[in-house]
């Protein structure tokens, strides 16, 4: 007979932990799609404190190959370009689909190489051979011919910047038929091909951009440039040409005072050091035009911005940027915060501070770093945002201590995650937010809790590699007994809290298995806030789930 007590435990809600994560702590493996997921939303083939470039290919490739359901690699390229905001991570799923579903491949080509960078970066893997390609078949030279025939004149300029490989390697490569003398001219001049090999084109068919480009790299005064720049009445246009395309030959603070007047929103918020270099904030009136437009909250509300942009901002900006310019940033993420959901009732977030964290969110430790914003700034920023949203909700940051945290609501949301991100630095132990939680505000309703972390738990009760409750990772174990008090708490027809993990490194395991109340997520784009939310109010909308809801 039965052991009815057995059965109706608590321990037998506990799942048994079946995998070790990168620190050697226990874990639950993911399912090769999910752990997919979570490459193609963090991964960007650098170094991270576990993993290095190396080890990311490798696992990348072997999950793809684990993987047979090609519809679903290719909304997952869109998913990564589109939402994620990555660029190496879809290119690579795109290369991966080049040998394997070459209709799939062209179908999501255009919206996942949709700018020069992405293109360059997929040439490179495609000519590595890591995908099972060395060069360029005649399918994928049509996907580069068309690209490269139907980009505009300002999308090639673009793509023109930066080098190994160089657009001109990939026009050498590709070889398009030019449509017109329009694009012949263009290639040959992209090419660094003499005039007389464009024949029958010739230096008018050149688009006027590229005329006006070469014009002002050829202007012999500083006043010539900015007349280019700001254009004239009559059929003459301004030159609209990216800051990068002028800056070598730039004449003086004047002009690169003009280019600053033309810099969209992003290049703006991404340069300020640039502009400081060059003496542009040396003016009264250019420092306060920059930070009005910084702080425009109507371009904010309307392109989307989350926090996360202007931190990193905050973050990389020079101690001799001007104190308005960086008030402006913290005004742009108060009023990006707005972008950020309400989510349908107060949150314990958990926000891993330990010693792993300190490495930069997109990888590569120490020298080279590719960003100075960490996985610890990120999860700060994260942590803030989400209060200040739902400002009922309690913020508890951890390494193998929970530390008590008082929050200023008069604090600025960069400010907050400023000070959220000094704590700790120690060993990560992923159960304390939740063991905390139901200890010290035990009388408190909650929808649920959200970790921040880059998942790598290896300590439970001070213990090195302990098991929770039948074999259990310690965030189930403790999981299991919030669940159950706040279900007390609540009564009624409340069907229970949710536990979301939010991963912000390349993982292949996870502290809490996928199960109805249990959302793991992959990334710090706003397409996280989205799925939290959606999760929180239903249960139809998972992470890998919405990147299946993806429409080719």
């Amino acid at each position: 007979m039965a052991n009815k007590s057995l059965f109706s435990s608590l321990k037998s809600l506990v799942p048994k932990a079946t995998a070790r994560n990168d620190a050697g702590g226990i874990a639950y493996a993911f399912s090769p799609k999910q752990a997919l997921a979570q490459f193609a939303a963090t991964g960007c083939f650098h170094g991270t404190f576990y993993a290095d470039a190396e080890k990311q290919l490798e696992r990348l490739k072997e999950l793809t190959a684990q993987v047979d359901d090609n519809v679903f690699l290719a909304k997952l390229a869109v998913y990564s370009r589109e939402r994620a905001y990555l660029m190496d991570m879809p290119a690579a799923l795109v290369a991966t689909l080049a040998s394997r579903d070459t209709v799939l491949f062209h179908q999501v080509f255009d919206r996942v190489i949709d700018n020069g960078r992405v293109l360059r970066t997929l040439f490179q893997m495609i000519r590595s051979g890591q995908f099972g390609k060395k060069s360029l078949s005649s399918s994928l030279q049509r996907a580069f011919q068309r690209w490269l025939n139907q980009a505009s004149p300002d999308k090639l300029l673009s793509a023109s910047i930066g080098h190994d490989p160089s657009l001109r390697d990939i026009l050498r490569m590709a070889r398009p038929t030019p449509l017109d003398n329009s694009r012949r001219a263009l290639f040959g001049w992209l090419t660094d091909k003499e005039q007389s090999k464009w024949a029958p084109a010739t230096a008018i068919d050149l688009p006027v951009q590229v005329q006006l480009l070469v014009e002002f790299r050829m202007a012999e005064t500083a006043e010539q440039q900015i007349a280019l720049l700001q254009g004239t009445s009559g059929e003459r246009p301004a030159l609209r040409a990216r800051w990068d395309l002028l800056a070598d030959t730039a004449k003086g603070t004047e002009v690169w005072r003009a280019i600053a007047q033309r810099m969209g929103p992003q290049a703006l918020r991404m340069n300020l050091n640039t502009l400081q270099r060059h003496g542009v904030f040396e003016d009264v009136a250019m420092v306060r035009e920059v930070a009005d437009r910084l702080a425009d909250a109507d371009e904010i509300r309307r392109s989307c911005q989350f926090p996360y942009q202007f931190f990193a901002a905050y973050l990389n900006a020079s101690n001799d940027v001007p104190h308005a310019i960086k008030a402006a940033l913290h005004q742009a993420a108060e009023i990006a915060c707005g972008n950020v959901p309400e989510l349908p009732g107060p949150l314990v977030i958990g926000l891993d501070v330990s010693g792993s964290m300190q490495s930069p969110v997109t990888g590569t430790r120490g020298r080279g770093s590719t960003t100075k914003m960490r996985c610890v700034d990120v999860a700060a920023l994260v942590a803030a945002a989400f209060l200040r949203r739902n400002p009922d909700s309690v913020v508890i940051p951890f390494d193998t201590r929970a530390f008590d945290v008082k929050i200023d609501p008069s604090d600025s949301v960069l400010s907050l995650a400023e000070r959220l991100a000094k704590f700790g630095g120690g060993g990560t132990d992923c159960s304390l937010p939740i063991r905390k939680a139901s200890a010290g505000y035990a009388n408190r309703k909650f929808a649920g809790v959200v970790l921040v972390s880059d998942n790598e738990s290896w300590v439970y009760q001070g213990r090195p590699y302990f098991y929770g409750t039948n074999g259990s990772t310690g965030v189930m174990t403790e999981w299991q007994q919030f669940v159950q008090n706040q279900v007390r708490l609540h009564g009624g027809n409340f069907e229970g809290p949710k536990l979301i993990c939010i991963d912000l490194q390349p993982s292949q395991t996870t502290q809490a298995p996928e199960r109805s109340d249990i959302l793991n997520i992959g990334g710090f784009s706003d397409a996280v806030f989205e799925v939290i939310n959606a999760f929180l109010k239903s249960d139809t909308d998972r992470f890998v789930t919405e990147i299946e809801s993806v429409t080719l």
